[in-house]
């Protein structure tokens, strides 16, 4: 019986393929701007084409009902089709063969068994690598990270040869076909054929949370190595990142029995962790902590009651608050508690156990703090609290922290304390937590006239580039996020991430910003296909149109450097806002004060970075 097919095949058959010469055997297309073409919407009756295909990427969306999707869907739809019908038949117009999980077209041997033992058979070999003389390397890192041979054995470490074949080599004599071996990602493709993935670095073997192993995490040690710090194994039909937590296997029976995960940011946190006796550490693998490890968790730690605790610990950096704010958003999917504890002077475990001992990482469990307490701080950290503005800025930040809280007796003690933070009156911030929980919880984006959010076909709201406030702001936003869905894979990434690193004043637009900035492979085809479908509800659909949506240049050149101008404009406003707050701080302390010094310094500072962004845009 036929499998599923290989997801590689999925993607490389859309990557063939042009949407619209599928979408126009059925729809009479014409040019709609720059990369855009526009039709009579096949799902609904229309008298006014409102159904826009984006070819360069894959992606159509309907303006009018809402619908949209990529090729598959649309073949799924249009004729009634499973999905996997939809790429077997585009296969067949490209002459693609296609290959299967288990059985069907695929090689003799492509079952899951076998690639749960090519990588238990390659975690061997690095395993027994460790020992070599080439390996000294290896053993030099784990010692001076405080682990011994003992440690290195627990957790299965390994070393993986600097060759282009050790592993290789190995497991072709063990039986293993170059195919297996692929699909397990152990192996990569070369124009010369394959070669090992793993070469030159020490390796940690990532198992299932029954014990199998199904991947490595694998860290840089030689100069020369111009690869990512840290690499692991692909996306495979076992190894999925997004469902992957490294040492749960190790943790499991004391995450069940205490009811309490500790979730650390990297393979040696959770062994230096383990060793100083927090039996309960985890890892996420190269990904952000998401809703799937919420699921894998919760199935482990069975806490359906609040008597359950996760703790997360994160560096103290903007990216550790980065992820501490990502977290929080899908931490509400716990029954258990969630804290946040950080190490003294931002060591994480592992070093804060090779600078202190393993009572220090200990100790570390008794600073945790409620993580809706540390993002509250986190909200109204960037605000000047001795101003009025600013503290009201700051509870118009924050209340909406406290309005999604579920608990009703956990509500009103949060609403003190954020008073309590502000030095404001407690029914004052009561009132605005009220009102951020209606949905009023941006100002910003309740600007007078704005059309209210459209009601979609299932009675649910959908925001759309029609429900946005006409302001010059949102304006600025919403055009910027259209150039870079569009047309951000021939646009410089570290533009983009400045423009994006900031949140957005309006929600709905934030919300989409929020999805591309964590969309991985800006020059992968079909990326901004892909980040649409991550932007959570009900923004979705604006996200669609800003991707469909006609951007208005007159040539695809023109169109990307409109899109980079665009992009400039707001990193300029981030350093006018910025601006704005230091002129209005120097006129609160004496000139001559040391204070007063570093503010007119941090002012040249600012205005010479935004001289700089200025001169580069001419």
């Amino acid at each position: 019986m036929v499998g599923r097919i290989r997801q590689a095949d999925v993607d490389e058959v859309k990557a063939r393929t042009n949407i619209a010469d599928i979408i126009g055997e059925r729809v009479a297309l014409k040019s709609a701007g720059v990369g855009s073409l526009k039709g009579l919407c096949p799902f609904h009756d229309e008298r006014s084409p409102s159904f826009n295909v984006r070819p360069q990427a894959g992606f159509y969306h309907c303006f009018g009902c809402g619908e949209s999707g990529d090729v598959y869907s649309f073949l799924r739809a249009m004729d009634h089709v499973t999905f996997t019908e939809a790429v077997e038949r585009l296969a067949g117009r490209i002459g693609y063969s296609l290959h299967y999980e288990d059985g069907g077209a695929a090689p003799e041997h492509t079952g899951r068994a076998r690639l749960y033992a090519a990588n238990a058979a390659a975690a061997e070999f690095f395993r027994a690598q460790l020992v070599t003389a080439e390996a000294d390397i290896a053993r030099r890192f784990l010692g001076q990270r405080g682990f011994d041979a003992g440690a290195a054995g627990h957790f299965g470490v390994g070393y993986a040869p600097k060759g282009w074949s050790g592993m290789h080599s190995a497991l072709r004599a063990q039986g293993y076909s170059d195919e297996e071996l692929s699909s397990a990602g152990l192996v990569s493709q070369g124009q010369r054929g394959v070669y090992d993935r793993f070469r030159g670095r020490v390796v940690w073997p990532i198992r299932d949370v029954t014990g199998q192993v199904i991947g490595f995490g694998a860290r840089r040690l030689y100069d020369d190595d111009n690869g990512p710090k840290y690499l692991n194994t692909p996306e495979t039909t076992i190894y999925k990142k997004a469902q992957v937590l490294y040492g749960l296997d190790l943790a499991k029976r004391e995450v069940s029995r205490q009811h309490r995960v500790v979730v650390v940011e990297g393979y040696t946190d959770v062994m230096a962790c383990h060793l100083a006796g927090i039996t309960t550490a985890i890892a996420t693998c190269g990904t952000a902590f998401g809703s799937d490890h919420i699921t894998v968790l919760r199935r482990v730690m069975g806490d359906d009651s609040t008597a359950g605790e996760v703790v997360f610990t994160f560096d103290p950096d903007a990216a550790g608050q980065k992820a501490a704010l990502r977290a929080f958003a899908d931490a509400k999917r716990f029954n258990a508690q969630t804290y946040v504890a950080t190490g003294p002077e931002g060591l994480d475990p592992c070093d804060l156990r090779l600078a202190r001992g393993d009572g220090a990482v200990r100790a570390l469990l008794e600073t945790k703090v409620p993580m809706v307490e540390f993002v509250i701080d986190q909200r109204i950290s960037g605000f000047d609290l001795a101003s009025v503005e600013g503290r009201v800025g700051a509870l118009r930040s924050a209340a909406p922290v406290v309005a999604e809280l579920r608990d009703p007796l956990l509500q009103p003690e949060y609403v003190r304390v954020l008073a309590r933070r502000l030095g404001m009156d407690t029914e004052d911030v009561r009132r605005e937590v009220e009102r951020a929980g209606r949905g009023g919880g941006n100002r910003r984006d309740s600007a007078p006239g704005a059309p209210p959010a459209e009601p979609a076909a299932d009675g649910a709201l959908r925001v759309t580039l029609a429900t946005l406030p006409r302001t010059p702001e949102v304006g600025l936003e919403r055009d910027a996020l259209m150039g870079v869905l569009q047309f951000g894979h021939r646009m410089d990434a570290t533009l983009i991430e400045r423009a994006l690193e900031q949140p957005f004043r309006n929600s709905a637009l934030d919300a989409v910003r929020v999805a591309i900035r964590e969309a991985p492979g800006m020059q992968r085809p079909g990326w901004s296909a892909d980040a649409v479908a991550t932007v959570r509800e009900p923004y979705r659909s604006l996200a669609a149109e800003l991707l469909a949506g006609d951007f208005p240049a007159l040539s695809d050149d023109a169109a990307v450097t409109s899109a980079g101008d665009l992009a400039r404009r707001l990193v300029l406003r981030r350093f006018d806002r910025e601006k704005a707050e230091l002129l209005g701080a120097i006129q609160r302390v004496p000139a001559a004060s040391e204070e007063g010094r570093s503010i007119r310094l941090r002012l040249r500072e600012l205005d010479a970075r935004r001289q700089a962004l200025v001169d580069e845009a001419s």
